[in-house]
C-alpha cells in the first residue's frame, strides 16, 4: 500500500505543477494539456479506489490512520479536477467572448434609406450573449463559493479528527498513570495481607 500511496502522492503533485503551466499554455496547446490533466486525474481515482481497498485490509491498528492518508488524497484530487473545470470554464467564457467581439468589429453598419429598418434580430442576440455571459460569472461565482465550503467543511472535520487524538492521547497517559500506580501499591498490599493471614 505504501509504494502505492506514494507513487500516486507524486502523480497528484505533478499534475499540480501542470495546472500552473494551463495559464502560460498557449492557445493550440492548451487543449492537448488540459487532455492529458483529465487523463492523469482519471488514473489517479483508479489509484484512489485500489488505495480505498488496501486501506480497509490493513491491520485494526492502522485502518483508520490509512483512510485518513487516502480521504485527503481524495479531497486533493477533487480540489485539483475542480480547479481544472473552472479553468475550462473560464477559457470557454473566454473564447465566446472573443467570437461575439469579432463579430461585432466585423460587422458593417449602413446609412438608414428612405424605409427605416431596425435590426431586432441583431440587437435581441447580443442582449441574449450579454445575458450568457453573466450566467457564466454567476457560475463561476457558484462554483467558487462551492469549493470555499468545501474548504470549510474539511476544516471542521480536521478538527473533529484533532480533538480525538487528543482524546485518545490524554486517555492513554491516565491508563499510564493508573498501572503505575498499581504497580507501587501491589507489593503493599500483598505484605499486608500476608502479614494479616499469618
Amino acid at each position: 500500500m505504501e509504494a502505492l500511496y506514494h507513487q500516486t502522492n507524486k502523480q497528484i503533485q505533478e499534475v499540480q505543477s501542470y495546472m500552473g503551466n494551463l495559464e502560460r499554455t498557449d492557445r493550440q496547446s492548451v487543449h492537448l494539456l488540459e487532455n492529458e490533466l483529465q487523463a492523469r486525474t482519471d488514473q489517479i481515482f483508479n489509484h484512489l479506489e485500489r488505495l480505498e481497498i488496501l486501506a480497509s485490509k490493513e491491520p485494526p491498528n492502522r485502518r483508520q490512520n490509512a483512510k485518513l492518508r487516502v480521504d485527503q488524497l481524495k479531497y486533493d484530487v477533487q480540489h485539483l479536477r475542480t480547479a481544472l473545470q473552472n479553468f475550462q470554464q473560464r477559457r470557454y467564457a473566454r473564447e465566446a467572448q472573443d467570437r461575439d467581439r469579432e463579430e461585432l468589429m466585423s460587422r458593417t453598419f449602413t446609412t438608414n434609406d428612405a424605409d427605416t429598418s431596425i435590426p431586432i434580430d441583431e440587437t435581441l442576440q447580443l442582449n441574449s450573449n450579454l445575458q450568457n455571459a453573466h450566467r457564466g460569472m454567476d457560475d463561476l461565482l457558484g462554483s467558487g463559493s462551492s469549493m470555499l465550503n468545501g474548504i470549510r467543511d474539511q476544516r471542521s472535520t480536521l478538527k473533529g479528527t484533532h480533538k480525538k487524538m487528543l482524546d485518545v492521547a490524554n486517555m492513554l497517559g491516565l491508563s499510564n498513570t493508573v498501572m503505575r500506580l498499581i504497580e507501587r501499591r501491589a507489593p503493599r498490599i500483598s505484605s499486608s495481607w500476608l502479614e494479616a493471614c499469618c
